[in-house]
């Protein structure tokens, strides 16, 4: 398993192989032969933790993995929807095992408890994959006081990945995907107002914690780089995926005008199934490389086969991904 290193240039870009330094100009072309999850390497003895696993895109993820061999913990926020899909994928398993994890993401005890569950039944794991999501909801707090966007996208995803690092570090082809969207693009990431207290978008909201995907994606491996792990920490988008963020989005918000918007795209919306392919790809795939961001090849990323794409400018600017970082480790009460 190849890891790309951070170059020094006087003419930063992104490459092929990598994040090589801190502006990205520029994606590569769609891969020759499409990537399915045919060409996922044999997963038998591997330990996969994939949030958000009862439907959508977890839900295909850890249909993909356990039919290579993995044994995957399903981390849900629903005992029985996780429980549910649990024996919806129980015919697809190939030597290895679905376990259910409790989660909710948007707390941050249960995030707690989450991870030290996993060390106390597994003492390891091999991929980390943070799948789970909402999409433009009203303005809401979770428990913890946080607006829900950026507690259940970003904050608890943070929170998780820092408890869990030093069993991923024990991996010897340990991986961290960390699921972002095509949102990214138009985030930023409001440091005067990261709760929208003063002024709350739903959409603005939502571009900021799928950026801030990304940035942490990034920034993670170059702290894990800097200590000399052989850890991974990429990040992957779906495009255009019909899964249950669409419809969650519009019974939140009952806006006639995203549900018109939604009917006339309907066509670019590709299944779960497709969706999940850059994520898989970055999981497993031997040419998945350090920081790699990975997301469909066809129309503009929308939909398609996986392949590197270039990551949001702010994602290359070290200043404010060091700046997230460390608000998000005081937010949540946990460092590296």
């Amino acid at each position: 398993m190849g890891s790309a290193g951070f170059r020094q240039s006087s003419h930063p870009r992104l490459t092929r192989h990598g994040f090589a330094c801190d502006r990205i100009t520029a994606a590569p072309s769609p891969a020759a032969v499409p990537w399915t999850v045919d060409a996922i390497p044999d997963q038998s003895g591997r330990l996969v933790l994939v949030t958000g696993a009862s439907s959508g895109l977890g839900l295909e993820t850890c249909r993909a993995l356990v039919a290579r061999g993995a044994t995957v913990l399903m981390a849900c926020r629903s005992r029985s929807r996780g429980e549910e899909a649990r024996q919806a994928l129980l015919p697809d398993l190939r030597g290895g095992a679905l376990d259910l994890l409790d989660l909710e993401l948007a707390d941050l005890a249960s995030v707690r408890r989450a991870a030290a569950d996993v060390a106390d039944r597994y003492g390891r794991l091999d991929l980390l994959i943070n799948n789970a999501g909402v999409m433009a909801p009203p303005r809401t707090l979770s428990r913890d006081g946080f607006e829900l966007q950026f507690a259940t996208n970003h904050l608890g995803h943070f929170v998780l990945t820092l408890l869990l690092l030093p069993l991923l570090r024990q991996s010897q082809a340990g991986r961290v995907v960390h699921v972002t969207s095509g949102a990214q693009y138009f985030g930023r990431i409001a440091f005067d107002d990261l709760q929208g207290e003063r002024r709350y978008d739903r959409w603005a909201a939502y571009s900021q914690s799928k950026l801030a995907n990304v940035m942490t994606a990034v920034e993670l491996q170059q702290r894990l780089q800097a200590e000399g792990s052989s850890l991974l920490s990429l990040a992957a988008h779906p495009g255009l995926a019909r899964t249950n963020l669409q419809p969650a989005s519009l019974a939140l918000n009952g806006s006639r005008v995203e549900a018109f918007a939604y009917r006339l795209m309907d066509p670019l919306f590709q299944s779960a199934a497709m969706g999940a392919l850059p994520q898989l790809f970055a999981a497993t795939a031997p040419e998945a490389t350090a920081a790699g961001h990975y997301g469909p090849d066809q129309l503009g990323g929308m939909r398609g086969f996986p392949t590197a794409v270039r990551l949001a400018p702010a994602a290359g600017d070290p200043e404010q991904r060091r700046r997230l970082w460390q608000l998000s480790e005081s937010l949540g009460s946990v460092c590296l």
